[in-house]
């Protein structure tokens, strides 16, 4: 089991050992089911196309618009299923007790983007890890209107999609051997950079209390 976890936050694993069907479930899981929180959603977008270039063979030698395509459709339907169990819960998430899959902290974090955004958080939130396996929930529980739902959702999935998996694609045609040589480092910036919005969630989250706590709390 500890092995299959280690798979699943393990991008070019994923689509290495697990091939298309996993690389599909991940993107499934992340952006709708509780616990996909610590999936890679965006390494594995950007991963999945750069395997497509550089060896379509992992993918079943799918054409990338194909390999885009299921994946849109991945994440649409691991959203549409996230709103879902938003409905079922209803308020009630906000009651529900801390457990490793679920952080009462991330519903928290996800409600201050639909203060700001509104149901356009749909769209932004695919962008923020943490924020994209919560906001269809949250939208299920606040109520977001189905048809404005879908429509955010569907456009949200081909904007992530269509942008992280089309620019990686067209990396790996065009600096193929440079890749192969230095897939390592590869790998390790694209950790860093789908990592920024998260330090900088984290760090916005930080001063906001901080600013909340002064507020409550002047000094003399």
């Amino acid at each position: 089991m500890m092995d299959f976890l280690k798979t699943l936050t393990d991008p070019q694993s994923i689509i290495q050992y697990g091939g298309l069907w996993l690389l599909l479930f991940v993107i499934y899981a992340e952006t709708g089911l509780f616990f996909g929180f610590f999936l890679p959603g965006d390494n594995l977008i950007l991963i999945a196309g750069i395997i497509a270039a550089t060896h379509p063979e992992w993918l079943y030698n799918l054409p990338f618009p194909i390999v885009a395509l299921l994946m849109i459709m991945a994440a649409i339907l691991g959203n549409t299923t996230g709103y879902w169990f938003g409905q079922k819960l209803g308020n009630n998430i906000f009651k529900k007790e801390d457990t490793f899959f679920f952080k009462k902290k991330h519903i928290i974090q996800t409600r201050l983007f639909y203060d700001k955004y509104g149901a356009m958080t749909l769209i932004v939130g695919r962008f923020i890890p943490i924020v994209r396996t919560f906001a269809p929930i949250l939208a299920g529980v606040i109520n977001v209107p189905k048809t404005r739902f879908f429509l955010y959702n569907v456009i949200g999935a081909v904007l992530w999609i269509g942008s992280l998996g089309t620019v990686a694609y067209y990396l790996g045609i065009y600096y193929a051997e440079w890749i192969e040589k230095n897939i390592g480092y590869v790998f390790i910036t694209l950790i860093v950079i789908t990592a920024i919005p998260v330090i900088v969630t984290g760090v916005r989250s930080k001063l906001k209390d901080s600013k909340e706590v002064e507020d409550h709390h002047p000094t003399k």
